[in-house]
């Protein structure tokens, strides 16, 4: 009789913005020999986390991933994602998973719905090996440190949103703080002191660019459920259980809408509106898009907070020479079938989250910023 050896999860979880995806690129570019399966969730409708992850991991071809899409893991999601989860723990393909979870899931949620699951089955081929949070320690300086430590008065930023950051924080056995480049030694010795205050336990480890020792994520600390539920920080925090579960259901008032137009930009425009008359209730923006200027490069648009950024990272298929783009059409017939008259696979792809947007307005501006 076959024993299946159990496999283990780890779960990337923090907010929007905060690195999650450029941590997972790096851990799969460390691992060697090891087969992996990839779980990315994404609030909007369009999936960008596993799209910059194609784009960029050099061993996407050895690895499985699987997309979850309109919905986090934590609550609407979370039957399938278990039923993916126990997929994955039969294919012999695969020794371990790694999940990279919405910007706004709780991690709380997730771990009590898998060991759940886990406990109704009896036979779960998976285990939770970890759960690594990634922090953004520039932003959580500037923008919620103050809140945090209850120092400043009345809250700058939205209590739900903070209570989710502060959750995210608290309910993980690694805390990854990234963009640690971007604050002098004393800061970072500062928001560290914070975070003690509400997370005593886990490992605290800085990163810049996302890179850090695979060792530490996958040979370090292990997720302990009770421990970590029974920590004081989040005892205190189950004073507050039942409006806590009412956020869950509706991702703390969070919600998303994607941007798709095949025109152009023009780029001016677009960083003018990006950089002066961005709407503070947006959150996370984030996906593709090119520029009037540039019909070759697909760039990438990252925006998380007072931070944003316009970085190319390939190129079109419709400025490719003809060659390549038949080989590139047999390998990837489904870019064909989408293929635009005029601008060909080149296409602005957006997402944008917050709360309490104007929809229509903003839509009206990113139009105004297009020319044909």
């Amino acid at each position: 009789m076959k024993i299946q050896k159990r496999k283990p999860v780890t779960m990337i979880t923090g907010y929007l913005g905060s690195g999650k995806t450029t941590v997972l690129n790096e851990l799969l570019k460390s691992q060697t020999g090891e087969r992996l399966a990839i779980i990315v969730n994404d609030l909007g409708s369009i999936n960008i986390d596993a799209s910059v992850i194609k784009k960029n991991s050099v061993v996407e071809a050895e690895a499985k991933m699987i997309e979850m899409t309109n919905g986090c893991i934590c609550c609407t999601l979370q039957e399938a994602f278990m039923e993916q989860i126990e997929r994955l723990s039969a294919d012999d393909n695969v020794d371990k998973i790694i999940v990279e979870a919405s910007g706004v899931s709780n991690p709380a949620a997730i771990a009590y719905g898998f060991l759940s699951y886990q406990k109704q089955r009896g036979d779960s081929g998976v285990y939770l090996d970890s759960i690594v949070t990634v922090a953004d320690a520039d932003r959580l300086y500037n923008e919620f440190i103050e809140d945090i430590k209850g120092t400043d008065g009345e809250r700058s930023e939205d209590p739900d949103i903070l209570n989710l950051v502060m959750d995210q924080i608290e309910f993980c056995n690694i805390v990854l703080l990234s963009k640690c480049d971007l604050l002098c030694r004393k800061q970072i010795a500062e928001l560290k002191d914070v975070i003690r205050t509400f997370q005593n336990e886990a490992e605290i480890y800085e990163t810049v660019y996302g890179e850090i020792d695979p060792e530490k994520i996958f040979s370090g600390k292990k997720f302990d459920y009770d421990k970590v539920r029974n920590s004081s920080a989040l005892q205190r925090a189950m004073d507050r259980e039942e409006q806590m579960e009412e956020l869950y259901e509706d991702d703390y008032g969070i919600t998303s809408f994607s941007f798709r137009d095949p025109r152009p930009f023009d780029y001016d425009k677009f960083i003018d509106l990006i950089s002066y008359r961005f709407p503070e209730e947006l959150i996370r923006g984030k996906g593709y898009m090119w520029f009037k200027n540039d019909d070759v490069h697909v760039h990438l648009f990252e925006q998380a907070g007072r931070n944003s950024s316009v970085t190319e990272v390939s190129n079109w298929v419709a400025s490719m020479p003809k060659e390549e783009q038949d080989a590139v059409f047999a390998e990837f017939p489904e870019i064909k079938q989408e293929w635009h008259e005029k601008y060909g696979d080149r296409l602005n792809q957006l997402v944008f989250i917050g709360k309490g947007y104007n929809k229509d307005e903003f839509v009206k501006d990113l139009k105004a910023c297009l020319v044909d």
